[in-house]
């Protein structure tokens, strides 16, 4: 019986899920996305610890003139005079 409250508060805590949201949903159901919650919660923790070591697989650029947005013409006229 605690092995439910436990998954209750989990889902509660870690997914913002109701009480009686998780009361009602069927156990198969409520089982599955406990184990989905946790499988995400892990992936957010590996890919938070992948960015703090500097790991994260993307790459930074440096802009030069190259590779600079181009200005919208309406935004090159003369200045404003106020």
């Amino acid at each position: 019986m605690e092995n439910i409250y436990e998954q209750f508060f989990f889902l509660k805590y870690s997914g913002g899920w109701s009480f009686s949201e998780a009361y009602n949903l069927p156990v198969g159901l409520r089982n599955w996305f406990v184990k989905r919650l946790i499988r995400q919660l892990k992936s957010e923790q590996e890919a938070a610890e992948d960015a703090s070591k500097g790991n994260s697989g993307s790459t930074t650029h440096q802009l030069s003139s190259q590779n600079q947005p181009r200005i919208p013409s309406e935004f090159m006229g003369k200045p404003r005079s106020e």
